[in-house]
């Protein structure tokens, strides 16, 4: 019995560390964002097919969709972007996040010898 509770506590004092510092995360990101990054984030989600590829590769560079789809509500909540530009945002972290996954399943040393 104990070790289940240790497990619980484990789990759910991880989940609360995680969603403080996405909270915190995203906190700042309001706090730093100005005029400039609201028109690089104009352009880089001009259309929905630049937003879903923008999305896949903030998600390639950070390893994490959570962090980019934080990011991405924490734009929408700031006012620097709308909440059409963030799904597509959101839609991409997902695509990158498999892209990601898929490229860790592919048996590379069989392709390379």
């Amino acid at each position: 019995m104990n070790e289940k509770i240790q497990i619980i506590f484990g789990l759910l004092g991880g989940l609360a560390i995680f969603i403080f510092g996405m909270n915190m995360m995203s906190e700042c990101l309001q706090k730093a964002a100005g005029e400039k990054m609201k028109s690089i984030l104009a352009m880089l989600t001009r259309n929905p097919v630049m937003g879903v590829l923008a999305g896949a590769l903030t998600t390639a560079v950070l390893q994490s969709s959570s962090a980019t789809t934080v990011m991405a509500i924490g734009f929408v909540s700031a006012g620097l972007m709308t909440l059409p530009q963030a799904i597509s945002i959101i839609l991409g972290a997902n695509i990158g996040t498999t892209m990601t996954a898929q490229l860790l399943a592919f048996n590379i040393t069989m392709t390379i010898l």
